[in-house]
């Protein structure tokens, strides 16, 4: 008599809650070396010569690059979230592309006239030191084809790791620490513009809403590549017409 023998029933997998996307000392160490670093540069970088103005940018493009390999490890920690997943979106054909375009112009347009109206309510250049702010202009000015090439590369490393690290890690590791996507917004814009005190108080404030735009846009597209694209661009074309922009800051400087 042929015996058939019992099926074990197969238990659907249940998913499992999503804790942090990295250790929380991961976090923490990467919050003290960019508050620390951003100290150490809290006095500007007043008249460098071309030569330490391309160290700079070299040293820059390597320590972001560097944080960037230190946030894929933390996730390699966790095994919670991958890379790509931290950066999100898909360009599965050209009108993905495009569209995230548009929409990077479009953020830079809005955010422009933020950005003014917020600088306006600060007093704008009066708020500061007006030579202070023609040094700093001046510091990096950009002197020939070579260095304009290295800069572009800084301006393509800044809008990929700047914004993985403050909208993709520090945003997404937040919000699952606190329960709350809009105080995670807020803290990584905090952390954004505190990590850029060479530009000054004013500065670290109008970078601090920035930020905190670039929040709000990567939140609302689950994506930061459009925001990428504005970031770089925003530093791009900065550089491209630095000469013209210098003239016309001198013009507007009181003397």
């Amino acid at each position: 008599m042929e015996t058939s023998l019992p099926v074990p029933e197969i238990q659907p997998i249940q998913p499992q809650p999503r804790g942090y996307i990295a250790p929380w000392w991961h976090t923490v160490l990467l919050l003290v070396f960019l508050l620390a670093f951003s100290a150490m540069g809290s006095s500007g970088h007043p008249n460098l010569s071309h030569a330490l103005r391309m160290k700079l940018y070299y040293t820059t493009m390597v320590m972001e690059w560097l944080m960037v390999l230190y946030i894929w490890w933390g996730l390699r920690l966790r095994r919670e979230t991958k890379l790509r997943e931290l950066i999100g979106g898909r360009w599965s054909k050209p009108e993905d592309f495009l569209m995230d375009v548009a929409l990077a112009v479009g953020f830079r347009i809005v955010s422009a006239v933020i950005l003014a109206v917020f600088a306006f309510a600060l007093g704008g250049v009066h708020l500061g030191n007006t030579k202070e702010l023609q040094d700093r202009l001046q510091s990096v000015y950009l002197d020939g084809l070579t260095e304009q090439l290295v800069f572009q590369l800084l301006c393509v490393t800044a809008g990929f790791c700047e914004e993985l690290i403050y909208r993709g890690y520090f945003q997404k590791q937040f919000s699952l620490l606190l329960r709350s996507s809009w105080i995670a917004i807020v803290l990584q814009a905090v952390i954004f513009g505190a990590s850029h005190a060479y530009q000054g108080v004013v500065g670290m404030l109008i970078v601090g809403v920035l930020g905190f735009l670039f929040g709000i846009f990567a939140h609302w597209r689950k994506s930061l590549r459009p925001g990428m694209i504005a970031h770089f661009s925003q530093d791009s074309i900065a550089g491209l017409f630095w000469k013209s922009i210098l003239s016309h800051a001198d013009k507007m400087l009181p003397k």
